[in-house]
């Protein structure tokens, strides 16, 4: 299965408005701190693989799980069963019971990859040396897009797009690929700062 299958996007159908640079920044100090005070989160998710040759999306189901300041295990159970693994610059992958690992820290994409992996789920991706990002108002929240200004980057990610609650916290997020093919998650049932024992990250 592509690395692309891990990450999620969402089509924003909602009217949407520039914000104004007083309400980016509030925006901005909102979501940061609440992704500070983020020690851990699980999470179910629905996501939907949209391809351009396909009449409807991919979908598939499953639960994530993140622990700070890095650990991210995205675990599909529909409409097969599928393990994924961030843990110490590695991939780790469960296929039904076949594993193999990748070293992310081998790759400037990949690794660029797996930090934005657990960025996006916190939220927490506003930097201006790496991103051209833009403000919207919705009408239960917020969506930001992030533009990569690393060109080496910008061949595999076109944009990512992060839709975010009125508590600041991620709702949705979409990686748009440059062929304009895009992943969308949809998070559901979020649980913030519970204990996740290790054995939830095992390999």
């Amino acid at each position: 299965m592509p690395l692309f299958v891990l990450l999620f996007f969402s089509v924003s159908l909602t009217a949407q408005t520039a914000m104004s640079g007083t309400e980016a920044k509030a925006l901005r100090t909102l979501v940061k701190t609440q992704a500070n005070a983020t020690r851990t989160i699980s999470s179910s998710f629905t996501q939907y693989k949209h391809l351009d040759f396909l009449t409807n999306d991919i979908e598939s189901k499953g639960k994530m799980a993140f622990k700070a300041p890095d650990l991210v295990k995205w675990q599909y159970t529909e409409p097969f069963a599928y393990s994924v693994l961030f843990k110490d610059q590695k991939l780790h992958i469960d296929d039904a019971g076949q594993k193999s690992d990748m070293d992310l820290s081998s790759s400037k994409v990949f690794k660029q990859l797996n930090t934005l992996i657990t960025a996006s789920i916190r939220g927490d991706m506003f930097d201006e040396n790496a991103f051209d990002i833009s403000y919207f108002k919705q009408e239960k929240g917020s969506l930001v897009h992030f533009f990569p200004k690393d060109e080496q980057f910008a061949d595999f990610i076109k944009a990512f797009h992060i839709t975010f609650n009125m508590q600041g916290e991620v709702d949705k997020v979409k990686m748009i690929e440059p062929s304009d093919d895009y992943t969308l998650i949809v998070f559901s049932d979020r649980k913030q700062n519970q204990s996740l024992p290790d054995a939830v990250f095992a390999q």
